[in-house]
């Protein structure tokens, strides 16, 4: 069973003295805590990909719905900001490296599996969908979360087969 950041519990999950990552780049890209400064261009990467966000995430996770609004795209930003700050979970921007486009996010919260420290769920636009970008950012993601994160076992909902 894997938590949907929205469901995630009101605990920290990391230590107290682990220093959240706060900028990497890969090449093409670069990856930043998400703020409410980001919603218009988040706004417009998820209203732009929502028949395949809705596929990937599905009703349990009640995001994004059909008739998502700018307001609760607002509100949604806002929250997930909130989340970070009290170490909750930690969700991410994908961005071009000047930063003018977002090209997807990255959400790493707790697991309530057992044996499992952490889950990452990540996704990139619908116009980079397959793309060598979307290949380039989960080799990125997948090798980041292991080695600057402190989890020791982590699943990628949607990318693994047993996640």
């Amino acid at each position: 069973m894997v938590v949907s950041p929205r469901k995630a519990g009101h605990a920290a999950f990391l230590p107290e003295e682990f220093v959240v990552p706060t900028l990497v780049a890969g090449p093409r890209f670069q990856i930043r805590p998400i703020t409410v400064h980001d919603v218009v261009k988040d706004y417009g990467a998820v209203i732009g990909s929502l028949d395949r966000l809705a596929g990937r995430f599905g009703p349990e996770w009640g995001w994004p719905d059909r008739e998502f609004t700018f307001e609760q795209a607002l509100i949604d930003v806002a929250w997930l900001q909130k989340e970070g700050q009290l170490r909750r979970s930690f969700s991410y921007v994908v961005t071009t490296p000047d930063g003018e486009r977002q090209l997807g996010r990255i959400h790493v919260a707790p697991s309530d599996m057992r044996g499992v420290d952490a889950v990452v769920v990540f996704w990139v636009r619908a116009d980079e969908e397959n793309s060598a970008l979307e290949k380039e950012l989960e080799e990125f993601v997948r090798e980041w979360v292991t080695t600057a994160w402190p989890f020791e076992v982590v699943r990628f909902p949607g990318r693994d087969a047993d996640a």
